[in-house]
């Protein structure tokens, strides 16, 4: 599957949070990361726009009872 969009993060911000993630968490994480790379019309439960901005989007994974 080719990929229809890249992922950038802001400075440190992500990867610091992201390390202090549990392997489930993680593995959540990589998941909706695909999904958003590669699907074609990403639900807005996973990726929304925030308004205001000019191609800055929120990326939401929900593991358990938590949101991130």
């Amino acid at each position: 599957m080719d990929m229809l969009r890249k992922i950038i993060f802001y400075e440190n911000h992500f990867i610091e949070f992201y390390q202090n993630q549990n392997d489930k968490v993680k593995s959540k994480i990589q998941y909706v990361f695909e999904l958003i790379k590669q699907v074609d019309r990403v639900p807005e439960k996973f990726l929304k726009h925030l308004e205001g901005t000019e191609g800055l989007f929120e990326i939401r994974v929900e593991f358990q009872s938590n949101i991130y």
